[in-house]
């Protein structure tokens, strides 16, 4: 069978999933995630190289496959950086997102040949986990402009969901390492006025800087009803810090929505789906082609609930690599993870780099 036909057949099943859970909730069994990801795995390393030969050195190959979706070889996320790991010319990519950096400077890159399991992913987990009661929104990001940015992956999810789930009146207010204040306060107001609910969506430094110039200004918002906030990203410790139960009391004093309306999101450019934190304290939940386990320095899964570093497999990850190992920690709980923070050590990543040296304007 040919690359492009077993490509084809795979998006076929994959987005099967994608649409059931996304009409009627239906998961997958054990038995059906295994036969999917072993599938999946099997056929990236026919046509991924390079992560043909890294599972090799692991003693994983064709002859001596894995049995079940745990015992796929992770890729380490800073694998990005060193390989091309996708199962296509890179030069035929319909995306290509960048980490957002690292302490050398050097950043990784994500290929993908298709947008459209990328696309159903985000918005199937998206609709569930923020719009479940279907609300059209005007969407207000404090994340990398797509139009100036292309390769910024958290900029493309919010300008498709802008432009797929909006009112049309859409705002960005980061700018390279500027954040337009004047800009945002100028269009929620207006969304006041028009009575037209809101979704704020940044990353969690962005919104410790907006706050803090909104203290500084004195000012407050009360967007309308319905309104609500999407926040992503931790601080990776290049930064003042702030704990979440603090952040969200005061975005929820300085916007003026209630803290239940808001969201936590977390994901990585070496992913094509996302985990959400929709109720406080309970674990983040992702959709039913994504799994996680937590592994120990030998690389052993852990039992539920005991802390490790964060492999993610990833059904929609095609075309690229399907199980991902993070330098995130944090522990499973049934189908869903609770993140502790990062490994020691671990190279300073991650989308809320992008707002290290944000200078309000």
């Amino acid at each position: 069978m040919s690359y492009r036909s077993r490509s084809a057949e795979l998006d076929g099943e994959i987005l099967r999933v994608v649409h059931a859970w996304q009409r009627d909730g239906r998961g997958l069994t054990d038995a059906e995630f295994d036969d999917l990801a072993l599938r999946e795995f099997a056929y990236q390393i026919e046509w991924n190289a390079p992560y043909a030969r890294y599972c090799a050195s692991l003693g994983v190959s064709p002859s001596a496959p894995p049995r079940t979706w745990r015992d796929i070889p992770p890729v380490p996320t800073g694998a990005f950086k060193d390989a091309t790991l996708a199962t296509f010319d890179p030069a035929d990519a319909a995306l290509a997102f960048e980490t957002s950096g690292t302490t050398s400077g050097l950043g990784g890159r994500h290929y993908m040949d298709t947008r459209a399991l990328y696309d159903a992913s985000l918005f199937a987990s998206f609709d569930r986990y923020l719009l479940a009661d279907g609300a059209r929104l005007r969407y207000l990001n404090l994340v990398p402009n797509p139009a100036d940015r292309p390769q910024s992956s958290l900029g493309y999810m919010m300008g498709r969901i802008s432009a797929e789930r909006g009112d049309g009146a859409t705002g960005w207010y980061l700018r390279g390492d500027d954040l337009f204040v004047d800009a945002l306060l100028a269009d929620a107001n207006a969304a006041i006025a028009d009575g037209v609910a809101v979704c704020l969506a940044g990353t969690a430094f962005a919104f410790v800087q907006v706050c803090d110039e909104f203290e500084r200004r004195g000012a407050t918002l009360a967007l309308p009803q319905g309104s609500r906030v999407m926040e992503t990203g931790g601080f990776k410790g290049r930064s003042r810090i702030v704990g979440r139960e603090a952040l969200y009391a005061a975005i929820a004093a300085r916007f003026g929505v209630p803290q239940h309306c808001i969201v936590a999101e977390y994901s990585m450019t070496e992913l094509s789906s996302q985990w959400y934190g929709v109720e406080p304290g309970k674990p983040m939940r992702g959709p039913a082609w994504l799994r996680a386990r937590a592994i120990g320095p030998d690389g052993a899964t852990l039992p539920e609930g005991v802390v490790g570093a964060l492999v993610h497999v990833d059904l929609a990850n095609r075309g690229s690599c399907i199980a991902v190992q993070t330098e995130d920690l944090g522990a499973v709980f049934g189908d869903g993870i609770v993140l502790i923070g990062r490994e020691a050590g671990a190279e300073l990543r991650g989308c809320s780099l992008d707002a290290e040296s944000l200078r309000p304007r």
